[in-house]
């Protein structure tokens, strides 16, 4: 599974509206928002990057004013942290993630499961980035760049959905990227601090992964931030797999 995560981690990036490759590497660049976890790269599957490869992929954000950071699955390419490290660069995570397939999801079963929609208005996905922008504590902040990147990302053969508060509102929702490599990665599973424990999180991931199954995938992955998550993920069919490793350069030790 790490070659095919990796190998949809390449071609994830090459959709971003900015691509550059370089010997081992592909980067991606959103030009309205230098935000690192929108600007980054990613080794091909099986590299063995050179240090004049390493510098040459520092060069290409260094040119751009930004944090050189890469976010890739390591079992995947081993030669390519070892060469990272040696050029100074540091650990900001690893995670472990998880996979769902058709034949693993258990859909919550409960009479009282939350209602889960399809944003389809601007007022809804607005709504849906600020509960989300929330439910992570500013992370991302609430933008109209946000609320048009969901939408892009419902456009182009991925999947946003959410679910709605008494009032109208978004309570919680997440997002699940088209599919590549016959997999997709569920990401941005939020609800707003004062609607949790209700289901909504087991809901939108069990509803967006049938919708990536809809349409072909052969499985979802996704990354968890605690134990609560986890279980949460575990509940509706997603098993562990692997892990990904976040690296960066410090900012003292770009050349």
């Amino acid at each position: 599974m790490d070659i095919q995560v990796q190998s949809f981690a390449v071609a994830n990036l090459r959709r971003r509206p900015v691509v550059v490759e370089t010997s081992g590497f592909v980067a991606g660049f959103t030009p309205d928002d230098d935000s690192p976890y929108l600007n980054y790269a990613t080794p091909l599957p099986s590299a063995e990057p050179t240090e004049r490869d390493v510098a040459a992929l520092i060069g290409v954000f260094r040119e751009r004013g930004l944090l050189t950071r890469l976010e890739f699955a390591p079992e995947a390419a081993p030669g390519v942290a070892p060469a990272l490290r040696a050029a100074g660069f540091g650990t900001e995570a690893m995670h472990e993630y998880l996979v769902c397939t058709p034949h693993t999801l258990t859909a919550p079963q409960s009479a009282d499961s939350p209602r889960v929609e399809t944003p389809t208005t601007d007022v809804e996905y607005a709504a849906v980035d600020a509960a989300l922008a929330e439910a992570f504590g500013g992370v991302f902040p609430p933008s109209a760049q946000g609320a048009a990147r969901l939408r892009r990302t419902q456009q182009r053969g991925g999947a946003v959905r959410f679910v709605r508060t008494p009032q109208g509102d978004c309570a919680g929702g997440a997002s699940c990227s088209p599919p590549a490599e016959d997999t997709a990665e569920l990401s941005g599973v939020g609800t707003r601090p004062a609607y949790r424990s209700r289901g909504i999180a087991a809901a939108v991931t069990a509803t967006l992964s049938g919708a990536m199954f809809a349409q072909g995938a052969g499985s979802v992955w996704l990354e968890y931030s605690g134990a609560g998550s986890r279980r949460v993920y575990e509940r509706v069919g997603y098993q562990p797999q692997g892990t990904r490793l976040y690296l960066s350069l410090p900012p003292e030790q770009q050349p």
